[in-house]
């Protein structure tokens, strides 16, 4: 038997190790901010957060994450007042909406690692989550804004 931490409840599973955290999380739990993405790592849409880093889930298996504790955007912040939840609906970054969710827990990741990130920080930890509707700018500013309202 499995046990992981989601959104500070633990979990209990004994199903297949190899399947991926992504599909426990939005077909077991019904957790359907997580998305779907390339299904490769590649595209960022699913990334949650591992014991605090950011993770592409759906290619982490179950097995990668017994023990752990995990964290998704429902589990950001429970009142959806996290400063990046904040600052994302202030500068109207979404636009599809469809990679926003593993957008902002990207940038909650970088945040938590570094509060005042510059241009290239930016850049650099956003590189993997890619957006087809090119909200590249607006991610920036909000994740700029987030940093300030953190100081």
């Amino acid at each position: 038997m499995m046990k992981i931490t989601i959104n500070g409840k633990t979990q209990e599973y004994d199903g297949d190790p190899a399947m991926p955290l992504l599909w426990y999380i939005r077909d077991d739990l019904k957790m359907t901010g997580t998305k779907y993405g390339c299904g490769m790592a590649l595209c960022g849409a699913c990334t949650v957060h591992l014991d605090g880093q950011a993770t592409r889930s759906c290619q982490l298996p179950m097995s990668a994450a017994d023990g752990k504790t995990v964290t998704t955007i429902e589990g950001l912040d429970e009142n959806n007042a996290h400063p990046l939840q904040i600052s994302w609906a202030e500068e109207h970054v979404p636009q599809c909406g469809y990679c926003q969710s593993g957008q902002i827990m990207q940038a909650a990741s970088l945040l938590a690692s570094n509060p005042s990130p510059d241009d290239a920080d930016i850049e650099r930890a956003m590189s993997g989550n890619i957006c087809r509707c090119g909200t590249y700018p607006r991610i920036k500013k909000a994740i700029k804004k987030a940093a300030e309202a953190g100081k």
